[in-house]
């Protein structure tokens, strides 16, 4: 068969230049059409001219139609039709002929490609060749291909290889006859003269981008040559329908827009529409999902043997491999696939002789677990194995293996990333004992199945670990049947954009039917429940697989009552309030106060704020782990609580347990009640980004200020690379939202970048290249002098607001005149210059992103307010005002928005505050006259994926603010800007945004990198943004790998063979975990996981939301492992866990030794010298994995005096296992309770918050005793910070055989707040105070092991004191039979004075046993603020606790005079096993709170369980003391009293009438 290509090298050019007839594309410009032809109107008129590729349409700068356009052949047209003058149109709908001007457009370049190795070799654009015949199928073998299916060339259909080097793609055209499986086949049956009723030819195309084809194999057949492309994700592919029915209302129409993609080639796709999705596809013509290896066969004598050179030279000069294949086969002798076997079910309960009762009752099981099942599909729908190589052998043998092993052998194989063509040989991989998915996860983690629906296939994920949602947390028992889904285009090409016309209706069919029927896995249909909020505006979707007692319906009706709302939008977005990623506060019941909103006209200032006690605040800090530097917790919360949602800001105003709610915040109702808390006020570096530029731009601020900035950042970072101090400066200001780059100084501080550490280097260097990337691409240039912060509202009516009869002063010439029109804002930072908390005052201006309107950035004035000095690392705006400031910018509101707030008088615009926009939509949502259904979210679902144009209208802002003189000032801009609000609303409103074509750029400015665009709309542009752009050179990541390990590190113990074994064994385990996220995500190094710093993934979210995203997933990962490395190491001590660390730095160091030197290593394969190990980042053994303990490394590289396993290189110890005194002696003074910090004094020396405290002196004790005992000053509300210690058999010595030091003062942070002091019975310390406020601590010396505390509290003349317990939970009666009442003596006794003006706090010493041996035992000195809800006097209290773990009987008894609390039935000290409160003397009433050591959480307690038996009781405490075993036990817990908000006070023992 001839074949043609467009052109040809150009040293066989011989035509002339103005020889049109062999250009590769010929464009006639054209005039005289009436102003209202559309582009269809044109294609009828040339459409017999030639194959039109191209109709464009021109119109003026504010979008009016000329008539003039062009339009653009290829190949060029059969004859010169230009050359009629005039050119008669026939126009439908006009009376007459249309004349028309047509003329020749000039060849404006040669369309030849110059090869990326030799610049002077060119190569036609386009060359073409025609095959023989496209074998669709896979390799079966390394060598051997299986055809599915093939389809031959012919005259009128042939297969034709198009090598387009302009766009880098290999586009192929085939044809698919298809015939109906129905019509008669055997002779004489008479179908023949019916066969054009059940067949049809569909013409398809699909497109391998050159990078895709990295490799090509090349087969030599005698007279025949054969190309094979084996893809490993499939191409696009293209059904070719009528042209006349592709034209839309736009201005351009091209070829391509009668290309519609597929998702299914088959007989008859509209079959598949009540067919629910499945990895396997019932009886596909061709699978283009997963058949990705083509085979083309060319008859060399037929072919144009140098077209066919000359294209395989092309190949191999842009980077394609072609590579002879020796021993090829194509076979088409198909494997029967296993899915037979593993989806038919076996029967449990068969018998010979079975009746058909029998048969009714035997149980129908799955061939495999569904865990087993699933995993097994992940790697199939993965490509890693294929059914057709599974064999019954191998499920017989996977149906043998435990299913936990059989599931770590198929994880195994989808983290190895490899193809493996003989399964059973997985059954020889050692797998390390224990799986990444068995190891303890994060109390607030849930383990996730995931699948991601691409237009062609579905791909399913190894589940990883996630922060839970309301949802889960409801349905834990259920969380396997829950399934995340994610619909995309194809792998590796990110999210699925709207498009204009129906050319992916096929793939939005398939979006609707995957929603509608669900997704089959085995024996499991998991069904469409709802989406999250962000999740919907990626395209994702949980589904869940029903049971017989619980469905979708079951599960929506428990989230809430929706029937109120008859938005579709609303509904939905209601139903994914619930799936919001959230921290459960439990144990702490709220009550919630309503309070009205401040409304203005149209405006409300308080939307979507309210406000919590200090109290709450306490507990919510203390669950998520957050501690601020003020020591405080975080001023405001983003939380849920039932159907509200919001912020809620701390405030006097609310007391205790309050939380206090307005209506705005309220969207539905819901029997949830619980407090969930997302994220909390912090501080976070300001970035400005190209939009925010552009406004500022048109408001004054000048050019150099940017590119200054610029400049120093770019100087900055790279003198960071060598430069410790700059590097800490710089790291520590420019903090990231996950706040990575804190964790980075402190690996510098503990002198990791001066020694060179290779890891510490990488992140280094990535943290850099990270930064710059996004200089590149979003001009994020940081702002020192600023902060990213969440809003909240100004309960104290103490600001001023925005008055619009003020705003004649914002011209004013003076300044201070001006500042007069500026609302005010209070911003209190945590961590000012100075390091202490600072107040910002004068002119700053506000913003929120996106800022797209000049009047989205607001000039506001900072203040200092008293009232409000409690709210810090947030903006506080006013209440007051015409209109609210938050709505003011871009929109916003109080619901947890970020405001970007900046004092740097650099950008300070000369035009403050420009009109700002009317943010009201054009139309109004609809609503629907029923109830919502499924199905209307369903396709609410889908219309959304087909018009979100909220990129394609941010593109169109950022290209017309740039050629437009005006900026985002223009006409243009600020209708875009109007369009971008209904776009950012569409999800709430269901009302989608309308760009008309008058508002489509035409030109695009070179820093947007529009490469898909034809050249002679890319301009250079010389404003603001090109300038910028042209000063950035992009930086790329390589790891340091040559860099030598920490000598410091792998010095410093002589670890034993055991010890790097645990270490090994875990790593592979982490390497694992690290290696999947990678994989699901496509990022290309663990140090991106590891740091959030990721340069590339798979665009399944915005970057900002990937970023934040990411955080959550590594840091739950690295909370996972550290767990398992504490439990492995025998406890968090830094003695136990010290040498641990160490050996996991060696481990890795020995990999990566062991890596490098197999790649300098080379061998000879097929008689080439081939790396034995190539040096590329995916191949190298990961080092993040000692990482996990940044802070411990850099103890031991600083010689930190450890109890170690052996002798410590450079240091001497007396005894195996005894530390070194750590803490600097400092000289004897009196500690006042001043607020400085926390202090211990001995007669020892003086020891601060966190220092080792010995209570024993060696030289007292026997020398077997001396390595057993000491005690742990700790007070920190991270839970991997506490020790925990099972005492085991270990002997105690006597108490009367040792000598204790004596504690001579104590100093706290919080002091309690007395009026006098009174010796009693066994006291040895007095709170005194001067009547100034000044409080101090002195007495005589008291015994550490006895303290006695008294508080005194004044209530004033009117307030009474209830001695009743408030206990808010009832559990069922039945619940106390087993509770065996028994009087013990208590370990705390609080009594209540006749006047109810004083209470005594006594702390008895722990019980010693029979053995006359000090028990272990735990002081805890709590203190609170906010004990009492009095809104004058608010005292606090400082309680002690003691365990004694002789009592088994968990028993709480309170009488009419005294009330009693303790903590008993601790087994060992192995877990705490109950939690009870009782009250009133005759046992009358039942009510209990309860925490129990399985992790079973019974309301009232907030708990964290760590595993090894260890339940740590959450609260506040700034002082705990603890006496724990230091010798051999294995593992040895320390239950702590943490940050127990007072714990009288969690129980409600005192509480205002």
């Amino acid at each position: 068969m001839a074949t043609r290509a467009f052109s040809r090298p150009q040293s066989a050019v011989v035509a002339r230049a103005n020889d049109w007839s062999n250009w590769v594309e010929v464009a006639v410009q054209f005039s005289g059409f009436p102003m209202n032809t559309s582009t269809k109107d044109i294609w009828n008129v040339f459409r017999n001219e030639g194959e039109i590729l191209t109709i464009e349409l021109f119109d003026d700068y504010n979008g009016i139609p000329s008539g003039r356009g062009r339009i653009r052949f290829s190949p060029p047209p059969a004859a010169a039709f230009w050359l009629r003058t005039p050119y008669e149109a026939v126009l439908e709908g006009t009376n007459g002929i249309v004349p028309l001007t047509l003329k020749l457009q000039a060849r404006k370049r040669d369309f030849m490609s110059p090869s990326l190795v030799d610049p002077r070799k060119r190569y036609p654009e386009v060359m073409i060749l025609a095959a023989e015949s496209l074998d669709f199928g896979f390799m079966h073998e390394p060598t051997t291909m299986m055809g599915m299916f093939r389809t031959t060339s012919s005259l009128l259909s042939p297969v034709t290889l198009r090598l387009d080097l302009l766009h880098r793609e290999i586009v192929v055209g085939f044809d698919v006859t298809f015939m109906n499986p129905r019509m008669p086949t055997k002779v004489g049956s008479g179908p023949s003269q019916n066969k054009e009723e059940y067949t049809r030819t569909e013409n398809y195309t699909f497109v391998m981008p050159l990078a895709q084809a990295a490799i090509v194999h090349q087969v030599n057949m005698g007279s025949k040559s054969a190309l094979l492309f084996s893809l490993e994700t499939p191409p696009n592919f293209y059904r070719k329908v009528n042209e006349s029915v592709t034209h839309t209302e736009a201005t351009f129409w091209s070829r391509r827009y009668a290309l519609f993609r597929q998702t299914d080639i088959t007989f008859n796709p509209l079959k598949l529409r009540a067919v629910p999705l499945a990895l396997k596809k019932t009886k596909p013509t061709i699978d283009i999902g997963r058949w990705t290896t083509y085979h083309f066969l060319f008859d060399m004598a037929k072919t144009n043997r140098g077209l066919y050179d000359t294209i395989c030279s092309a190949l191999r000069d842009f980077n394609i491999e072609i590579l002879p294949i020796s021993g090829f086969r194509l076979t088409t002798n198909r494997d029967v696939a296993v899915w037979g076997y593993i989806d038919q079910p076996l029967r449990r309960g068969k018998t010979k002789n079975r009746t058909a009762l029998d048969d009714l009752m035997a149980e129908d099981i799955p061939p495999l677990s569904f865990p087993v099942r699933y995993q097994l599909e992940v790697c199939i729908s993965q490509g890693l194995l294929n059914e057709h190589n599974l064999t019954k052998e191998f499920v017989d043998k996977l149906m043998s293996l435990d299913a936990a092993k059989a599931q770590d052998l198929l994880e195994y194989v989808a983290n190895r990333k490899q193809r493996v063509y003989n399964p059973i040989e997985i059954f020889d991989i050692k797998i390390i004992k224990g799986s990444a998915s068995r190891l303890k996860i994060p109390h607030y983690c849930t383990y996730v199945r995931s699948a991601t629906v691409t237009p062609s296939t579905i791909y399913f994920s190894t589940p990883t670990i996630e922060t839970s949602n309301r949802v889960i947390r409801q349905y834990s028992e259920h969380a396997d049947r829950f399934l995340r889904v994610r619909f995309t285009d194809e792998k590796f090409q990110g999210k699925l954009n709207a498009t204009e016309g129906e050319s992916m209706n096929e793939i939005y069919t398939r979006v609707k039917r995957a929603l509608n029927n669900g997704i089959t896995i085995g024996e499991r249909h998991f069904e469409y429940l709802a989406s999250g909020n962000s999740q919907f505006r990626e395209h994702g979707a949980y589904f869940f697989c029903p049971l017989a007692h619980l469905g979708v319906a079951d599960i929506r009706r428990w989230m809430g009552d929706f029937q109120d709302i008859k938005v579709i939008a609303r509904y939905a977005a209601r139903l994914g309030q619930c799936f919001s990623t959230t921290r459960a506060i439990n144990g702490s019941k709220v009550d919630i106060v309503e309070i009205p909103d401040i409304v203005n006209g149209k405006y409300n200032f308080t939307d979507g704020v309210g406000k919590i006690s200090k109290f709450l605040a306490q507990v919510a800090a203390s669950e998520v782990g957050v501690k601020m530097p003020s020591g405080e917790p975080p001023s405001v919360f983003q939380f849920r609580l039932g159907g509200a949602k919001g912020v809620l800001a701390v405030s006097p105003d609310a007391r205790l347990r309050e939380i206090h709610l307005r209506s705005s915040q309220y969207k539905f109702h819901a029997i949830h009640s619980g407090l969930e808390i997302i994220r909390w006020s912090q501080f976070s570096a300001a970035h400005l980004n190209r939009q925010l530029i552009l406004v500022l731009s048109a408001l004054g601020v000048p050019d150099r200020v940017f590119a200054d900035k610029l400049k120093n950042q770019l100087s900055n970072l790279a003198q960071a690379m060598v430069d410790e101090t700059i590097a800490l400066t710089l790291l520590q200001k420019e903090i990231d939202p996950n706040q990575m780059t804190l964790t980075l100084a402190g690996m510098i501080l503990e002198g990791f970048q001066r020694v060179q550490e290779p890891f510490m280097l990488s992140l280094l260097h990535l943290w850099r290249a990270w930064s710059i990337k996004y200089l590149k691409e979003k001009a994020k240039i940081v702002i020192h002098e600023g902060a990213v912060l969440l809003g909240c509202v100004d309960e104290t009516q103490t600001l001023r607001g925005h008055y619009e009869n003020l705003q004649h002063l914002r011209i004013h010439p003076v300044e201070e005149e001006r500042i007069k029109s500026l609302p005010e804002v209070f911003v209190q930072l945590s961590k000012g210059n100075n390091d202490k908390a600072q107040i910002m005052l004068g002119p700053m201006i506000l913003a929120r992103n996106p800022s797209l309107h000049p009047g989205d950035i607001r000039v506001v004035y900072g203040v200092d307010q008293p009232k409000l000095r409690h709210l810090r690392d947030v903006v506080v705006l006013p209440q007051t005002g015409d209109r609210d400031v938050a709505h003011m910018c871009s929109g916003g509101d109080l619901d947890g928005d970020d405001y970007l707030i900046c004092w740097d008088r650099d950008l300070l615009p000369k035009e403050w505050n420009y009109e700002p926009m009317i943010y009201t939509p054009d139309e109004q949502p609809k609503k629907v006259n029923g109830n919502v259904t499924t199905d209307d979210i369903t396709t609410f679902f889908v219309n959304y994926m087909k018009n979100d144009l909220l990129p394609r209208i941010a593109h169109a802002h950022l290209a017309t603010a740039d050629y437009s003189p005006k900026g985002v000032k223009d006409e243009k801009c600020v209708k875009l800007a109007s369009h971008h609000s209904c776009a950012v609303d569409y999800p709430k409103t269901g009302v989608p945004a309308k760009v008309p074509r008058s508002l489509h750029p035409k030109m695009w400015p070179h820093f947007m990198e529009k490469r898909h665009k034809p050249k002679d709309q890319i301009y250079v542009s010389k404003k603001v943004l090109g300038q910028l752009y042209d000063l950035v050179e992009r930086v790329d990541f390589v790891p340091e790998l040559e860099a030598p390990f920490d000598a410091r590190i792998l010095g410093a113990y002589n670890l034993d063979p055991k010890i790097l074994r645990e270490a090994a064994e875990i790593k592979a385990i982490y390497d694992a975990a690290m290696h999947r996220i990678m994989a699901q995500h496509e990022i290309r190094t663990e140090h991106e996981v590891w740091s959030t710093f990721v340069l590339q993934h798979a665009n399944q979210s915005k970057d900002f939301k990937f970023h934040e995203e990411m955080g959550a997933i590594s840091a739950s990962l690295k909370d996972r492992f550290r767990a398992a490395c504490y439990e492995k190491a025998g406890g968090t001590e830094f003695a136990r866990i010290g040498p641990f660390v160490a050996a996991m730095y060696c481990v890795t160091s020995d990999e990566l030794t062991h890596a490098l030197d197999e790649c300098r290593q080379a061998r000879s394969i097929g008689g080439k010298e081939v790396k034995v190990r190539q040096r590329l980042a995916m191949n190298m053994p990961l080092m993040s994995f000692p990482w996990l303990f940044s802070g411990i490394l850099g103890k031991i590289a600083n010689g930190e005096p450890t109890a170690r396993q052996g002798t410590v290189n450079g240091f001497a110890s007396k005894t195996s296992g005894q530390p070194k005194k750590p803490g600097v002696k400092r000289k004897s003074e009196e500690v006042t309770l001043d607020g400085e910090g926390d202090t211990l004094r001995t007669t020892e020396g003086l020891v601060h918050r966190g220092e080792l405290l010995r209570l024993f002196v060696e030289a007292d004790l026997p020398h077997e005793a001396a390595s057993k005992i000491t005690t742990e000053v700790a007070a920190s509300s991270s839970a991997s910070e506490h020790p925990r210690d099972k005492v085991g058999e270990a002997e105690y010595p006597s108490k009367d055989s040792m000598r204790i030091p004596k504690v001579e003062s104590l100093a706290l942070k919080s002091a309690p707040q007395l009026e006098k002091a009174e010796n009693t019975t066994r006291r040895h310390k007095e709170f005194v105070s001067d009547g100034e406020g000044n409080k101090k601590i002195k007495s005589s010396p008291v015994a550490a092991d006895s303290l006695t505390l008294r508080t005194l509290i004044d209530f004033g003349a009117d307030d009474k004191v209830h001695k009743e317990l408030d206990l808010a939970t009832q559990l069922p009666s039945n619940f106390i039979g087993n509770i065996k009442p028994k009087f013990a003596e208590s370990l705390l006794d609080f009594e209540f004075g006749n006047d109810c003006k004083e209470i005594e706090l006594k702390s008895l010493t722990p019980i010693s046993n029979s053995q006359n041996f000090l028990q272990p035992q735990v002081i805890d000195l709590l203190s609170h603020e906010d004990v009492f809800d009095r809104p004058t006097a608010r005292p606090q209290y400082v309680s002690s606790i003691g365990f004694d773990t002789q009592i088994e009987t968990p028993l709480v008894e309170r009488h009419s005079d005294k009330g009693a609390l303790a903590f008993t039935g601790v087994s060992e000290w192995a877990q705490l096993e109950d939690l009870v409160m009782k009250y009133d003397s005759d046992m009358s009433d039942p009510r209990v709170w309860v925490t129990d050591g399985d992790g079973t959480n019974r309301p009232g307690v907030s708990y964290r369980d760590h595993g090894a038996g260890g339940l740590e009781v959450m609260g506040k405490a700034d002082l705990m003391l603890a006496l724990k075993d230091e010798g051999t036990v294995e593992e040895k817990v320390v239950l702590n009293l943490d940050d127990i908000p007072s714990l009288l006070e969690r129980l409600a023992l005192l509480n205002e009438e």
